[in-house]
């Protein structure tokens, strides 16, 4: 991803004789980002659960196109944002940027409530969980180097996001179900990726204000990976009301 770069310009090499230190700041950093992200999500559900619960909240973001479409604009426009401004910002900056981002997608993401069982929701919630941690593992733990996984997938997702504009006209039921198998490789792809470079980052060093802020930024990749991942495997498990 684009931060990475950004970030790793900022960072100071460890020092060969602190091979233990620097494994610690690797997990401490880790465990920041996984932090951020497990709030964030939790932001999303609670958002979710709230607006479901609310007719009100429904029919104010579901009754008028103008107000769904507004919300998933404001989405796209802060994660655009994100880099640029966190990289000028503070860190309580970025972090009220992550979180309006995880409430907004809550709101719009409400809508799978409405087309999908709570059962099936919450099976797929914790197939994905289960997935997404094991990738995890094996992107921090692995000694290989995924950059060229991460340039498959990246290519995948450009690719992704052409099908999913060109069906918009087209209506394609096969081209719906192929780009959401082609999908859950490529977010299976990224998030092992992600987590390495993360991995790779944190052990550069960092510190204060630059590591609270790449812990956010990590934190926001990693919450991207999971819930596309999440909305994929429910395309293909869950049930319909």
């Amino acid at each position: 991803m684009a931060w990475i770069g950004n970030q790793q310009s900022q960072a100071q090499a460890v020092p060969m004789g602190r091979t233990g230190a620097g494994e610690v700041a690797v997990r401490d950093f880790l465990q920041r980002v996984y932090r951020y992200m497990s709030l964030g999500l939790l932001t999303t559900g609670l958002v979710a659960m709230a607006v479901v619960s609310s007719p009100a909240a429904l029919q104010f973001i579901f009754g008028n196109p103008l107000v769904y479409f507004g919300l998933m604009i404001a989405e796209l426009g802060l994660v655009m944002a994100f880099t640029p401004v966190a990289r000028r910002a503070s860190a309580g900056t970025a972090a009220a940027m992550f979180f309006a981002y995880a409430a907004l997608s809550g709101a719009t993401l409400s809508v799978i409530f409405l087309r999908y069982t709570s059962g099936s929701i919450a099976s797929t919630f914790l197939v994905t969980g289960g997935t997404f941690a094991g990738l995890s593992i094996y992107g921090a733990t692995t000694k290989r180097d995924l950059s060229g996984v991460g340039s498959f997938c990246l290519m995948g997702l450009w690719g992704l996001i052409l099908a999913s504009v060109v069906n918009i006209f087209l209506g394609s039921s096969m081209l719906y179900w192929l780009s959401t198998f082609v999908g859950v490789i490529v977010f299976t792809g990224l998030t092992a990726y992600d987590t390495a470079k993360l991995k790779e980052l944190a052990a550069q060093g960092q510190e204060g204000e630059v590591a609270a802020k790449s812990a956010i930024s990590g934190a926001l990749v990693l919450y991207l990976d999971f819930i596309n991942l999440f909305l994929l495997l429910l395309r293909l498990v869950g049930r319909r009301r």
